[in-house]
C-alpha cells in the first residue's frame, strides 16, 4: 500500500507542473495589459511602469516563470493585481465554499444514482428500467447552465421555496448542488446499473440466494459492495468535472467560490490570481484521485499486491 501511494504521489508532480506551466504561458500569451486595465487607459506612463515593476511584470516571461515557481515552493502565490490582496488568502477564503458545493453535489449524485442504478439492474428490460434509462439520458443531455436557471425560475421565483442566489444556510446550497450533481447522477446511474448486472450474474450471488439470504442482503451487502469498485474510479475521475462545472454553477447562483473567482480573475487578466486558482483546483483534483486510489485498493485487495 505504501509503495502504491508513493508511486501515485510521484505521478502527480509532473501533472501539476504541466497544468500550472500551461496556464502561466497561455495567460501571458493573451493580448492585453493587466496593469493598464487596472489603472485605466488614461494613466500616466510613469505610473504604468511603476506598477509593472512592483508586480514584476516588466521582466522577461522566463524570469517571471522561475520567480513564480520559487514563490510557490516557498508558499507565496503572489499579490492579486485587481484586489491588491495576497492570492493565498483570497483563495483560502473562497475555497471552503467550492469544496462545500462540490461535496454536496457528489452526495446528491450518489443518493440519486445508487438506488436508481440498483433498481434498474433488478428490473432489467422492464418499464421502470426503461424509464430510468430515459431519465438518465435526459440528465446527460441537459447542461447545468440550462438546468440552473430553470430551477431558479421554478423553485425560487415561482414557488418561493428556496433563495435565488448567494451563500448562507443550507437552503442556499440546495439548487446549486442539484444543478451540479444532476449530470453526475445520470452518469453514475448507468455505471451502477452496468456493474450490478455483471455482479448479479456471478456464481457467489446464486450461492447466497441458495443459502436462503434475503434479496435485500444479497443485493446491497454482497452485489453492491463489489459493484462499487468500478464506480469509485468513475467518481474520482468525475470529481474534476464537478470542479469544472462549479465555475458555471457558481456564476449562475452567485456562489462565492473559486470557480466564480477564476472567471473574474480571467476577465480582469489578474495573472497571479488565475494561476493560484488553477493551482488550487489542480491540487484538489490530484488529492481526490489519490484518495480514490486508496479507496479502490481498500475495496479490492488484489490492487495492493
Amino acid at each position: 500500500m505504501i509503495k502504491l501511494l508513493a508511486s501515485r504521489l510521484l505521478y502527480t508532480i509532473p501533472v501539476l507542473w504541466l497544468v500550472v506551466s500551461a496556464v502561466f504561458l497561455l495567460i501571458h500569451l493573451v493580448p492585453g495589459d493587466p496593469i493598464e486595465a487596472m489603472l485605466g487607459e488614461g494613466a500616466a506612463a510613469t505610473d504604468l511602469q511603476a506598477a509593472r515593476h512592483a508586480y514584476g511584470l516588466d521582466q522577461p516571461v522566463g524570469k517571471q516563470y522561475l520567480q513564480y515557481w520559487n514563490g510557490v515552493l516557498h508558499g507565496r502565490l503572489g499579490q492579486s493585481i485587481r484586489l491588491n490582496q495576497d492570492v493565498g488568502r483570497v483563495i483560502w477564503e473562497r475555497y471552503p465554499y467550492t469544496l462545500r458545493l462540490t461535496i454536496a453535489a457528489l452526495v446528491v449524485a450518489l443518493l440519486l444514482s445508487i438506488p436508481a442504478g440498483v433498481r434498474s439492474a433488478q428490473r432489467r428490460d422492464r418499464w421502470d428500467d426503461r424509464v430510468l434509462s430515459v431519465v438518465s439520458l435526459f440528465g446527460l443531455s441537459f447542461p447545468n447552465f440550462a438546468l440552473g436557471p430553470i430551477l431558479i425560475l421554478f423553485f425560487a421565483i415561482k414557488l418561493g421555496l428556496l433563495p435565488v442566489s448567494g451563500a448562507g444556510n443550507w437552503e442556499h446550497l440546495v439548487l446549486p448542488a442539484i444543478t451540479l450533481g444532476g449530470a453526475l447522477a445520470a452518469i453514475l446511474t448507468r455505471m451502477v446499473r452496468t456493474a450490478m448486472l455483471e455482479e448479479l450474474g456471478q456464481d457467489y450471488i446464486r450461492t447466497a440466494r441458495a443459502k436462503g439470504l434475503s434479496e435485500r442482503t444479497v443485493v446491497y451487502k454482497h452485489a453492491l459492495r463489489n459493484a462499487m469498485i468500478p464506480v469509485l474510479t468513475v467518481v474520482g475521475l468525475q470529481f474534476g468535472a464537478l470542479l469544472a462545472g462549479a465555475i458555471v454553477t457558481e456564476t449562475i447562483f452567485s456562489w462565492p467560490g473559486i470557480g466564480r473567482l477564476t472567471i473574474t480573475a480571467i476577465s480582469n487578466r489578474d495573472y497571479f490570481l488565475v494561476q493560484g486558482c488553477i493551482l488550487a483546483i489542480g491540487l484538489t483534483y490530484i488529492a481526490v484521485n489519490l484518495l480514490t486510489d486508496i479507496l479502490y485498493a481498500a475495496a479490492n485487495p488484489r490492487i495492493r499486491q
